[in-house]
């Protein structure tokens, strides 16, 4: 065990001191119970803050809160700890082995509760607990040496595998912490009160490609990576984004003007060709459309730009609806349009001011043709339905008043009969 010990760099004493390694165990035991009421009673009160501020009952996050509250505590304490004093190694160790657990497993639950996959919640937990449990016992130097030793030369810049695992942890740490950032920017945009949702989401995604390119910068300096050196595939992204991307470019930019100008936003019911229905969202390559069907049509955002589009709610969400009704000629017709005012006045979506009306609009060849106009305030909710109930109660009114809806009908006229054969007597 010694030598093994002794290959990574850690000094096993013949005698442990047993009284270090008793205090370190009580402090261990002191800060584990302080991390349970920390836990138990900040845990609720950062968790309820945290859902007043992003405005959403999130599954689960009062139990992760709690728990990352328990591990930041034994975390930091330990650290605390292991600085206070120089050690003994066995001491040291036990020290540097439980604030490293604490330390991963609160890595793990930040990476987890971003909804992030569970190999870099792992990974990057991992390369912590390796790092702060190397760092308390003064050790590991051997590994890392034989990491950097393992090394090859790009140009003349040289990469060890020491090197690699650096940045990629560095990566995905950045990685997170745009991820979180994004999260938090949008959150608090949400929660402003001063803007509406068109203005709220063109703010949060400005803000994202700003927090995109200020990681991607920092992502160049990590790397170690020159920037003189992109200025020779400059000519070459300008072509690609010129031929290859010109699409994508275009339906982000007519995205972001989408925004900017406000003519279509989330909740607006519009019609482009055949897609009728309400925006869901506007995404960087595409409008979400959603048909009173459930079904979802992506529309292109250059679309919406270069083609006819009706917003039936761009000034206001009142709609009219146009309802056919023809009526026959021998009925009373001051009390047919009475009843269709009457079965229109009746349903609940149909707006009192402006007022359902009647008009006559054609006479046609077997009927007089009328329209009942009505106005709804929520065309999000589908048109048809309106209509057909309006229709099915003014049925019911037309059989008890007796108003007849006539059928088409053909007068023929025969001018005369083939040879041996005779008109059928009803003619």
């Amino acid at each position: 065990m010694r030598q093994i010990a002794a290959r990574f760099g850690v000094a096993v004493p013949d005698t442990p001191d047993l009284a270090a390694l008793a205090v370190a165990a009580a402090i261990v035991g002191a800060t584990l119970a302080l991390a349970w009421a920390a836990g138990r009673w900040a845990g609720p009160r950062v968790a309820a803050l945290w859902e007043r501020k992003a405005g959403t009952r999130a599954e689960g996050i009062r139990p992760r809160i709690c728990a990352m509250m328990r591990y930041l505590v034994v975390w930091l304490t330990l650290a605390l700890a292991l600085r206070a004093d120089d050690w003994p190694p066995l001491a040291a160790l036990l020290l540097g082995l439980v604030a490293a657990a604490a330390a991963a497993l609160l890595v793990r639950q930040v990476v987890r509760g971003l909804h992030l996959s569970r190999w870099i919640a792992w990974a990057l937990a991992a390369f912590l607990f390796v790092a702060i449990l190397a760092d308390a016992v003064g050790g590991l130097a051997p590994i890392t040496g034989a990491l950097d030793g393992m090394a090859f030369m790009i140009g003349s810049r040289r990469l060890s595998l020491l090197n690699l695992i650096q940045i990629a942890v560095a990566l995905l740490a950045l990685y997170l912490v745009v991820r979180f950032a994004i999260r938090l920017v949008g959150l608090s945009i949400r929660r402003a009160g001063g803007l509406d949702p068109a203005q709220q989401l063109l703010a949060q995604k400005l803000a994202a490609i700003a927090i995109v390119a200020v990681a991607f910068f920092v992502a160049i300096d990590l790397t170690g990576i020159d920037l003189t050196a992109l200025a020779v595939f400059s000519g070459a992204l300008g072509l690609a984004v010129g031929f290859g991307l010109q699409k994508t470019v275009g339906n982000l930019f007519a995205g972001i003007i989408l925004l900017m100008d406000r003519s279509i936003k989330p909740g607006d019911v519009i019609v482009v060709g055949d897609s009728f229905g309400s925006v869901s969202k506007i995404g960087v390559r595409a409008v979400s459309v959603i048909t009173r069907d459930g079904k979802e049509h992506l529309i292109p955002n250059e679309d919406l730009m270069t083609r006819e589009v009706e917003n039936w709610s761009y000034s206001n969400t009142n709609v009219r609806v146009h309802i056919p009704v023809g009526v026959a000629y021998d009925c009373d017709l001051p009390l047919a349009q009475q009843l269709m005012i009457q079965a229109a006045s009746e349903s609940e979506r149909v707006l009192k001011a402006p007022r359902p009306s009647v008009w006559l609009r054609a006479f046609g060849d077997n009927a007089v043709e009328h329209d009942i106009m009505v106005w709804i305030a929520d065309p999000e909710a589908g048109v048809g339905n309106v209509q057909s109930e309006i229709l099915n109660r003014l049925w019911q009114l037309f059989r008890e008043n007796g108003i007849d809806i006539p059928f088409p009908q053909r007068d023929i006229r025969v001018r005369e009969w083939p040879p041996g054969r005779t008109p059928p007597p009803d003619l």
